[in-house]
């Protein structure tokens, strides 16, 4: 495993604030083992460069990135969906904030 300035700078970070005993989570690419989607399946002989790791502070854990890996946002506590509504007559409300 391999550390990339930026990934080290983060660990620096993440070990000030005492968040270095959590749990990692590995983004990287699902068509491989290794960082690497061009070595396929179960390679050997590889070293897995991180990137970047990310504090999920309120779901406990680290995110260590890897590859090209793009995250996505997470959700809020109340789904948007929620807010949308159906009425009889066709009309769809909810949808734009402040409607």
């Amino acid at each position: 495993m391999a550390f990339t300035p930026g990934a080290r700078k983060d660990l620096e970070a993440l070990r000030e604030l005492g968040a270095t005993a959590l749990p990692v989570c590995m983004a990287k690419t699902h068509l491989s083992l290794s960082d690497d989607p061009s070595k396929r399946g179960r390679p050997r002989g590889f070293t897995l460069t991180v990137r970047e790791v990310r504090l999920s502070a309120g779901a406990g854990f680290l995110v260590a990135l890897t590859g090209d890996i793009l995250t996505m946002p997470g959700l809020p506590r109340e789904p948007a969906a929620r807010r949308i509504t159906l009425h009889g007559d066709g009309r769809i409300t909810g949808l734009m904030q402040g409607e």
